[in-house]
Order: structure tokens, then C-alpha cells, then sequence
């Protein structure tokens, strides 16, 4: 690939799952991802502190969840802001052309442990996003904070579903049953 190409992100991403799938996690180099991927090791680094975080596109989702509880509709409950914020994200991030990298990307975290833990690091964050959102909305703490972490639950149904390669739902659909599950659930007596 020449340097001039767009999306380095995505580049480097692409690359490094593809030699962590060859090579494994441990034996890849920051400087083989970025020459799979046709740019400098220094170009990585203007995008990731390190190789663990080439997977994790963080700011990103974070950003859209936040946006997505943000621009719910004024008289939207707390649950029903991370709802409308997860079907936001399913629309234009876990998108069907992200099906296939996401699902090969949650076997490459599942087979590391060190992955694994910034992956659950990254979702206590996400979380807590989720919660400082709420907040804006005029949410009242512990209400924001338990209707994060129901979100975050919902989430991580819907997600490890929507990489299923049996399953062809969309994320938001996904989401929407997860959460009406868990909403069940709270009535159970």
C-alpha cells in the first residue's frame, strides 16, 4: 500500500489483526504492523501509545454513545437515552461491513489475557462516559449509574450476538432485545 492512502487507523488496524491471527499477539511488533499496513512505525504511534490499543477504537464508540444519550429526546428515560444511544451505534459504527473484522478481532481478545483486560478496562470507562451523560441529561447519580451499567450489560449481549457469524440481526435490533431481556428480567420476582 502507498503511504498516501487514507484511513491509517484502519490500515494499522486491519494490519495488526491479521498478524496477531498469523503470528499471535506476543510475537508481533509494532514495527511489523506498521509495514504490513505500508506506513512508518512513528505513523502508528501519531495513532495508538501501543499495540494493544490498535484494537480498541475507544474514543470513538465513546464518543458516539455519548452523542447518541445526548441527542436522545428530552422526555426519553434513562434507559430509553442508552437505548436511542446503542441504536445510534449500531447504525454508524457495528455496521454490517464491520461484522466479519469485528467478530475475527473479539477471537484475537478472547485467546489474550492482556487484551482481555484492556478490553474490560475500556468498558469500565465506557461506562462511566455513559454515567457523566446521563448526569448532563439531569439524571440523577445512582439513576445514571445503574442505567450505565445496565447499558453496559445490553451492550456486551448485543455485541458478543451481533459477532456471532450464525447471527445476520443488526447491532441495534440486538440491543433493543437485550435490553427489553434485562427489562424482564427486573420484574421477575
Amino acid at each position: 500500500m502507498a503511504r498516501w492512502q487514507p484511513d491509517a487507523p484502519g490500515r494499522l488496524a486491519a494490519a495488526a489483526l491479521d498478524l496477531f491471527e498469523e503470528h499471535g499477539y506476543e510475537s508481533t511488533t509494532v514495527t511489523e504492523i506498521a509495514e504490513r499496513a505500508g506506513l512508518t512505525k512513528s505513523t502508528f504511534f501519531r495513532y495508538f501509545p501501543d499495540k494493544r490499543e490498535v484494537l480498541f477504537a475507544g474514543s470513538t464508540v465513546t464518543g458516539l454513545l455519548v452523542e447518541g444519550i445526548a441527542s436522545a429526546p428530552p422526555a426519553a428515560g434513562p434507559l430509553d437515552a442508552v437505548a436511542h444511544a446503542l441504536d445510534a451505534l449500531g447504525r454508524t459504527f457495528f455496521t454490517a461491513d464491520r461484522r466479519e473484522f469485528s467478530g475475527r478481532r473479539q477471537a484475537v481478545l478472547n485467546a489474550h489475557t492482556e487484551l482481555r483486560e484492556r478490553e474490560a478496562l475500556k468498558r469500565i470507562d465506557l461506562t462511566a462516559s455513559m454515567i457523566e451523560a446521563l448526569e448532563r441529561r439531569g439524571v440523577p447519580s445512582l439513576t445514571a449509574r445503574v442505567a450505565a451499567e445496565l447499558g453496559a450489560l445490553v451492550w456486551e449481549i448485543a455485541y458478543d450476538q451481533w459477532v456471532d457469524t450464525n447471527n445476520s440481526e443488526g447491532f441495534g435490533p440486538l440491543a433493543r432485545q437485550a435490553l427489553a431481556d434485562v427489562r424482564a428480567a427486573g420484574v421477575v420476582r
